[in-house]
C-alpha cells in the first residue's frame, strides 16, 4: 500500500482528468508488489492445478476423460504458464502504445501520470508472470513468429479506439478467466494470488480502455470506425489464438497430435470463451465497433 498522491490543482478539469485522479487515487490505495505479495519460496505442491480445470482446453473431451488426474493437473499447468507468457507479449505491446500516446503530452496533468502507473502495474505483472510460469516448472512459451510479426505491426500503427479497444479486448478475456481461477481451492495458492493482483490492478486498467475508447470514437468517422473495429478484431484473433500454445500438451506428457484435434472441435471451450466475452460484445456493440467483418474474426476465435 502507498500514501495518497496529493492532488493537483488546475483552474479547468475535464471528464478525463476526474476520471483519472479518480485512477490514481484507487491505484494509491490499493496495489500490490508482487516481490513481496506472492510466495515464491515455497517448492511447486504437484496436487494443485494451475488452472481451474473447466478452463483446460481439452475439459470435457474424450481425451480428459482418460487422463489421470495428475495429467489432468500437469495440464493446466502448462496452459495456466502459456496464459502467463501470453500476458506477457500482449503487455510489452500494451506498454510501448501507451508511451507512444503519451510522448510529448503534459505530464503535470493526471490523465500523463496515469499512463505511466498503468505502464508501471503491467512492468510488474510481467515480471510476476514469468515468475509464476517459471515457478510452474513450464519453458518460455511464445506466440508464432507471425503473431509476433503482426504484434510488432500492430503496435506500430494503432492508436486511438484501435489502440485501446484491442487494450480491453485481452484485459476482458484475461479478466473472466482469471476471477475463477483466483477463487478456486484446486489451484495451486501462488497462482491464486498471482490471479487476485492481476484481476484487482486489470480492473482500473479497463475502466480506462474503455473511457479512452469512447473518447477518441467521439471524434471518428465511419470510415475510421470501419477500419478500426476490423483491426482490433484481428487483434483479438491473434491474442486468444496465442493463448495457449501447441507444445503445452507434449510438455504435459500427452499426444500433441490428438490433443490438437481434440482441443480444436472442444465444444465446452469454445462456450466458457464465449461467455467470457459476453460483457466485451455488449460494449463494442454499444460503442460501433461490432461491425460485420469484424464479427468474422470474434467468429473464428470463439469469442461470440
Amino acid at each position: 500500500m502507498t500514501a495518497s498522491i496529493p492532488r493537483q490543482e488546475t483552474t479547468s478539469r475535464t471528464p478525463e482528468d476526474d476520471i483519472a485522479r479518480r485512477l490514481l487515487d484507487s491505484s494509491a490505495q490499493l496495489s500490490y508488489d508482487p516481490l513481496t505479495e506472492v510466495d515464491w519460496e515455497t517448492p511447486l505442491d504437484k496436487d494443485f492445478h494451475g488452472a481451474s480445470p473447466e478452463w483446460s482446453t481439452l475439459y470435457g473431451t474424450a481425451y480428459w476423460n482418460e487422463l489421470t488426474d495428475a495429467q489432468r493437473k500437469a495440464l493446466t499447468r502448462q496452459e495456466a504458464a502459456s496464459v502467463a507468457s501470453t500476458g506477457i507479449w500482449f503487455e510489452m505491446i500494451l506498454q510501448q502504445m501507451m508511451l507512444r500516446d503519451m510522448y510529448a503530452k503534459d505530464p503535470t496533468e493526471d490523465a500523463f501520470q496515469w499512463a505511466l502507473t498503468e505502464i508501471a502495474d503491467e512492468c510488474r505483472h510481467s515480471i510476476m508472470f514469468a515468475r509464476g510460469a517459471k515457478k510452474l516448472r513450464a519453458p518460455a512459451y511464445r506466440p508464432h513468429r507471425v503473431a509476433i510479426e503482426l504484434g510488432r505491426f500492430f503496435k506500430t500503427v494503432a492508436f486511438g479506439e484501435a489502440a485501446y479497444g484491442a487494450i480491453l479486448v485481452a484485459e476482458e478475456v484475461l479478466d473472466v478467466m482469471q476471477r475463477d481461477w483466483m477463487r478456486d481451492e484446486r489451484v495451486v495458492p501462488f497462482v491464486r494470488t498471482i490471479n487476485n493482483i492481476h484481476v484487482v490492478e486489470e480492473s482500473r486498467h479497463m475502466k480506462f480502455a474503455r473511457d479512452e475508447t469512447r473518447r477518441h470514437l467521439a471524434r471518428a468517422g465511419r470510415v475510421r470506425r470501419h477500419i478500426h473495429s476490423l483491426l482490433i478484431s484481428v487483434a483479438a484473433y491473434v491474442i486468444v489464438t496465442s493463448m495457449v500454445n501447441r507444445k503445452v500438451y507434449a510438455n504435459a506428457g500427452l499426444d500433441e497430435a490428438r490433443a490438437l484435434r481434440e482441443a480444436k472441435a472442444n465444444e465446452h471451450h469454445k462456450s466458457m470463451m464465449r461467455s467470457s466475452c459476453s460483457g466485451l460484445m455488449e460494449f463494442l456493440t454499444s460503442v460501433g465497433l461490432l461491425t460485420k467483418p469484424a464479427l468474422f474474426f470474434y467468429k473464428r476465435a470463439n469469442l461470440i
